[in-house]
């Protein structure tokens, strides 16, 4: 059965909406990305900050406050006409929470414990379940009173692309008629501290697939989507899944874990590789990562679909990447006749190392509307997930 994207919502360091995230995509001017000196003090770093005004989460319980509550409720707002006409359509009972985060309210664990150094207690506002895992999907389910079923996957930066192919079952095997889908993470001291010391982090803007790169930048945001067996403009034509159980941090070298995934996709898709218009690495511009991905889109793909990572507009933002990274080929996939690529924004130093793709160029068009689009999200402990959305 066909599974629909119906409604997007979108927030990221390129813009609040779709509209603005659609322009600062396909521009010709780099942009998203900036320098940032406020997240560690000392250091300035480029981070892929969401610096338009945010959901008041003041209406919530105190448990609930969060800033990555608050970039949820600003893309539920874009998405809540439809929300709204699910639940009257299907029941309160019959629409799913399906989430992926990585930090949820870890931000605000972070000032607490900054306060309880300098001060001796924590703030009273403080409640450890604000940085609870499940405390995004909890948030959304009760402030919509909804009663299906509700739960959030953390797998690092595979979260909340894992969490749309959850979402998918969930339709599939009848235990849900729609669901609110997607993710979210914001940005705290803890994951840029943690990929620093993993000399991951790149001070400057990311250098995907660059001989010169050398780390990534961080970012903030996510996407929200209702999906349903309802024709809508996009629908989640296919999904895959893989576990390369090779290292911590590392993924395998030879790409396998990756190559099964988009197989999976492809397969569930009922489609061959030439069917795919558009890839959205992942692009981290770390050595390893572009080093695997690489090898494994070229072993399936060569050089001929054209592919970008968007993680220079963005910044990675972990466990909302992949829900990020779908709602912009969501973008590609709808309202854009000429077919306008998502562009891969670096300094042009092909690594010779790297097997060779072909790297969209900034005003890249394919001159007819995009068919089908790739997304692939590789995260730590080599858990993988590949999505392939396709226009109605």
């Amino acid at each position: 059965m066909n599974i629909y994207l119906n409604a997007m919502g979108v927030v990221s360091a390129l813009g609040n909406s779709q509209t603005s995230v659609r322009k600062a995509l396909f521009d010709t001017k780099v942009s998203g990305v900036e320098a940032n000196a406020q997240i560690m003090p000392g250091q300035i770093l480029h981070l892929g900050t969401v610096t338009e005004p945010l959901a008041d989460v003041t209406a919530l319980p105190e448990a609930q406050r969060s800033r990555n509550n608050a970039l949820l409720l600003t893309a539920l707002a874009q998405i809540r006409p439809a929300v709204d006409a699910a639940i009257k359509r299907y029941g309160a009972d019959r629409v799913a929470v399906v989430l992926g985060t990585s930090t949820s309210g870890i931000g605000e664990s972070e000032a607490a414990m900054a306060d309880y150094i300098t001060k001796g207690k924590a703030p009273l506002s403080f409640h450890l379940s604000q940085q609870e895992m499940g405390s995004p999907a909890v948030m959304l389910s009760q402030l919509l009173g909804l009663a299906g079923p509700v739960l959030v996957i953390s797998t690092a930066c595979s979260s909340s692309a894992k969490a749309m192919a959850s979402g998918a079952r969930l339709l599939n095997a009848g235990l849900a008629d729609a669901a609110i889908t997607g993710g979210m993470d914001a940005l705290c001291q803890f994951t840029v501290a943690g990929f620093s010391a993993l000399e991951s982090v790149s001070a400057e803007r990311c250098l995907p697939l660059s001989k010169n790169r050398h780390g990534i930048n961080i970012g903030e945001g996510g996407a929200l989507f209702i999906m349903s067996k309802d024709t809508g403009p996009v629908r989640l034509a296919g999904w895959g899944e893989s576990s390369d159980a090779h290292h911590i941090s590392a993924p395998k070298p030879d790409g396998s874990g990756a190559i099964a995934a988009m197989q999976a996709a492809l397969t569930r898709a009922k489609l061959q590789p030439s069917d795919i218009d558009y890839i959205n690495l992942h692009g981290t511009a770390t050595p390893q990562n572009d080093a695997m991905e690489s090898l494994a889109v070229n072993s399936l793909f060569g050089d001929r679909v054209p592919a970008s990572s968007t993680k220079p507009l963005t910044g990675h933002t972990l466990g909302g990447a992949g829900a990020l990274e779908a709602a912009i080929c969501w973008l590609s996939l709808s309202e854009n006749n000429n077919g306008q690529l998502p562009p891969h924004w670096w300094d042009n130093a092909v690594d010779p190392t790297l097997p060779p793709l072909h790297i969209i160029a900034p005003g890249e068009q394919l001159g007819r509307p995009l068919q089908f689009a790739l997304s692939n999200s590789f995260a730590f402990g080599g858990s993988n997930a590949c999505l392939i959305l396709g226009r109605s």
